[in-house]
């Protein structure tokens, strides 16, 4: 994920989603929110081009609110499940517009965050789901999301305790350099692993070829550089 800043924040208002009014953001989230960003909220909304929502961090957001200390918060506590990353919300486009690349298999979402990868799957026909993710705020949003959306997904805190499965998807994973051992790791556990990350335009892996490229956004929009808007894909050989 990019760097966050004071500037960067919610200015944008450009390629808006849909918001809907519902009686109230699930309660265990919004704690986990307060206790990182105070005095916000969380907004069910429909992402672009997808019939996906989210529970998700309003779309604009006074910067004010944001001292010096909220954002030393937010820079050493980022809670990723507030935003749904560019490369989250391609892969999921991508599902919803290719389904038999997940159709009637079991499928593993690894860094989940807000699920919106595993619940594009679970729409595409993915036989089973399973949201992967060591944060428990995240595994908690993504239940929060799957019901949001109608979907059933299942939850894993650690990719170890997982059993064999037929697809490995893995979204804005790669932006710390500490986790590309997991591309070998993410082999051990499914024959075809897709990644799709915007951080890091090409790697090099003997069993991984890039295969596409794609524009996304963060949403909401963190009006990052463009270079960040692009999502490259990556498959396993």
């Amino acid at each position: 994920m990019a760097p966050l800043n004071r500037g960067a924040f919610f200015k944008n208002e450009r390629n808006m989603s849909c918001t809907f009014q519902f009686a109230k953001a699930p309660e265990q989230l919004l704690k986990a929110l307060h206790d990182v960003i105070p005095n916000t909220d969380l907004l069910a909304q429909q992402l672009p081009e997808t019939p996906i929502s989210l529970w998700l961090i309003p779309p604009v957001f006074p910067t004010d609110r944001l001292d010096d200390e909220v954002i030393r918060r937010i820079w050493n506590e980022t809670p990723y499940w507030i935003f749904c990353w560019a490369s989250g919300l391609a892969m999921a486009q991508w599902l919803l517009a290719e389904p038999h690349h997940v159709k009637d298999k079991v499928v593993l979402d690894f860094g989940a965050g807000s699920g919106v990868v595993a619940i594009a799957a679970k729409m595409a026909g993915a036989k089973r789901v399973i949201c992967c993710d060591i944060d428990p705020i995240s595994l908690e949003s993504c239940r929060e999301n799957a019901l949001l959306n109608n979907v059933e997904l299942e939850y894993l805190d650690d990719l170890y305790k997982s059993e064999q499965v037929d697809v490995l998807l893995a979204a804005d994973v790669l932006y710390d350099q500490c986790n590309r051992f997991f591309l070998d790791e993410f082999l051990k556990f499914a024959p075809e692993v897709w990644v799709a990350d915007s951080r890091v335009k090409n790697f090099s892996h003997p069993q991984y070829l890039k295969i596409d490229e794609r524009s996304a956004t963060t949403w909401p929009d963190l009006d990052e550089a463009k270079e960040f808007r692009n999502v490259s894909f990556y498959r396993t050989k």
